[in-house]
């Protein structure tokens, strides 16, 4: 599911031309390392609270990094950075869920309120899959994870982010898909253009649409 994931942004960011990223919460630099290895990425910013994660990727990317085209910072995306703002994408990769649900506004002022990047990729477990990977009832994926919310749940966050933030959104599954639970991985895409009022995203309107091999539904028409 990991790989799956991180060839799915990789997929997306390059579909729409992004050339510089953020992964904000980039852990042990799997995405950063990916994003690498593609030419279209010029610029490649992570952020982490770990410092022993950062260190230890910081190491592995020393010669890279040289080169001013990664840049790899302490500190939390929940707080508003200059140093991300006006970038062409964000991705938050399973870590929206390790943030405490009352700072969740918080995150939303930091990445959609002031560093405003032109998209933003988001996925995060599907709960209502939990029981087909082996989970017992109320238990989570992690034990560092703070909810793991249901499909429903995630596409009325997403939208109304959207709303507030002048933010199309689209709603999607990554990895195989049950009739009735859904896929492990849900994902959401916001991209940040002027909409006419008549255009802008509505949490009551969802229809299926097909992108890139990915389930989605698409806020707004």
């Amino acid at each position: 599911m990991h790989r799956e994931r991180v060839e799915t942004v990789v997929a997306l960011l390059l579909a729409r031309g992004a050339r510089s990223v953020c992964d904000l919460g980039c852990g042990s630099g799997a995405l950063i390392e990916r994003l690498m290895v593609e030419a279209q990425f010029e610029a490649l910013i992570g952020v982490e609270q770990s410092l022993v994660a950062l260190e230890r990727l910081r190491s592995r990317l020393a010669p890279e990094a040289a080169t001013g085209r990664v840049q790899l910072i302490h500190g939390s995306f929940a707080e508003a950075d200059r140093r991300l703002a006006g970038l062409d994408a964000a991705v938050l990769m399973e870590t929206l869920e390790h943030v405490e649900p009352d700072r969740l506004s918080q995150v939303e002022r930091a990445v959609f309120g002031f560093a405003k990047p032109g998209l933003v990729v988001i996925t995060t477990p599907n709960v209502e899959s939990n029981a087909l990977l082996g989970l017992a009832p109320g238990r989570r994926r992690h034990p560092d994870h703070r909810f793991e919310w249901p499909r429903a749940r995630f596409a009325a966050w997403a939208a109304g982010v959207g709303l507030r933030n002048g933010y199309e959104v689209v709603w999607g599954e990554i990895g195989w898909s049950h009739p009735r639970f859904g896929a492990p991985t849900q994902m959401a895409c916001f991209t940040r253009a002027p909409l006419a009022a008549a255009e802008r995203p509505s949490a009551g309107n969802l229809f299926p649409a097909r992108a890139a091999g990915v389930m989605t539904h698409r806020h707004g028409a």
